[in-house]
This record gives C-alpha cells, sequence and structure tokens, in this order.
C-alpha cells in the first residue's frame, strides 16, 4: 500500500513539472513571438522616427528648410552639367561632373529623411538658391566663351551655391539634434562634410592655375577666342 502510494506521488510530481515546464515554455515562446513581432515592425518601417510635430515652431521652420535645400538641390542637378559645359578647364569640366553626381546622392539623402519623418518628399521653392543659378547663368552670358576668365568667374558662383549649402546643412544639423533626431543628424552630416570638401576643390582649381591664367590675358587674347 505504502509502495502504491509511493508511485502517485511520484507520478503527480512529474506530472507538476512536465506542467511546469509546458508553461515556461509557453512562456518563452510567446516571449519570443513578441520579440520577432517588434523586430518585423521595426523593419517594415526601415527604422523610422515618429512623424514629426509639425505644429511647434522649431520643428515647422526645420521642415520647412528641408523642403527649401531639397528645392535648390533638384535645380542644381540641372544647373551644374551647363556648368560644366560652359567650363573652359577639363580639370574645372570634371569638378563640375562630380558635383553632378554628388548632388543627385544628395537628393536621395534628403529623401531618406523625409521617409524617416514619414512626411512624403516635396520641394519649396528657394528664392536664394534661384538668385545665385541666376547669378551663375549671368556669368556665362558675360565672360567669353573659351576663356580662363570664365572659368575663374564660374568657381565663385559654384562656391557660392556652396557656402549657402554649408550654412543650411549645417544649420539643419544643429536643429535635428535639438529635435532628439539623432539619424537624420547623422544623414545631413554627412552631406555638409561633402559639401565643405567640394568647396575645397574649388579653392584648389583656382588657385592651382586657373586665376593666374586669368590674370595673364588681355583683352586681345579674349578676342581671339
Amino acid at each position: 500500500m505504502a509502495k502504491a502510494t509511493q508511485e502517485q506521488s511520484t507520478t503527480q510530481k512529474s506530472g507538476s513539472q512536465a506542467s511546469a515546464g509546458l508553461q515556461s515554455t509557453t512562456a518563452q515562446n510567446a516571449q519570443e513571438k513578441d520579440s520577432t513581432s517588434t523586430m518585423t515592425s521595426q523593419e517594415n518601417n526601415g527604422g523610422a522616427n515618429v512623424k514629426m510635430d509639425d505644429t511647434a515652431p522649431l520643428s515647422k521652420f526645420f521642415l520647412d528648410a528641408l523642403k527649401d535645400i531639397y528645392w535648390a538641390e533638384k535645380a542644381l542637378t540641372e544647373t551644374l552639367p551647363k556648368m560644366q559645359q560652359a567650363a573652359t578647364t577639363e580639370e574645372l569640366q570634371d569638378a563640375f561632373e562630380d558635383h553632378t553626381l554628388q548632388t543627385q546622392k544628395h537628393v536621395l539623402r534628403l529623401e531618406k529623411v523625409f521617409k524617416l519623418l514619414q512626411l512624403p518628399a516635396e520641394g519649396k521653392k528657394c528664392d536664394a538658391m534661384q538668385g545665385l543659378i541666376k547669378e551663375g547663368e549671368e556669368i556665362i552670358k558675360n565672360t567669353p566663351e573659351g576663356s580662363m576668365t570664365r572659368d575663374a568667374a564660374l568657381i565663385i558662383a559654384a562656391q557660392k551655391v556652396e557656402h549657402y549649402e554649408i550654412a543650411t546643412y549645417g544649420g539643419l544639423v544643429q536643429i535635428a539634434l535639438t529635435l532628439g533626431e539623432s539619424e537624420i543628424a547623422e544623414i545631413l552630416d554627412r552631406t555638409l562634410e561633402e559639401e565643405e570638401e567640394t568647396d575645397m576643390n574649388l579653392t584648389d582649381i583656382a588657385e592651382s592655375s586657373i586665376n593666374f591664367s586669368a590674370q595673364e590675358e588681355t583683352e586681345e587674347d579674349v578676342e581671339d577666342l
């Protein structure tokens, strides 16, 4: 009788352990499922942030500035090839070509920023950039084709564009950090660094040869072009 009771107790104990094990496994599976679901949701959102509150003054200004520089970058993708075609030296032509490709990349980065903010990528007319582009067009019209003077002037026009972009991206990076958008700040900062490098490259091109050659041009040289 005692043996039967002992066997019954052992059976009950084993059953309890099995039940506890089953509950533990079920809980663990549920936890893993929730974790997987969360990860999948994040992946589907592309790591997107919560949509920015565009009613707050600083946020509204930030979004307007993003639309402004987005319009400016897209306009530059059409303008830079014209500057490349108008340039005299191969070195400056190559610089404008590289800048065009770089600007196309900057447009894509801004579109990624809009996506992170869960907003459509849309531009807002940038009066400042439009003015700088018009100035570049006037330089092409008013300088002799094939002259080094034109190249020197085109470099100045291009650097005015760069300085506007550097100021804009520099400010946007700091505002993004203030708003807690660290990923967006990092994206914009990469573009800022590339704009600064382009500006320095244009300075190197001007100082290495073009400005000196332009200085030596005479009115007769220009007329012979």
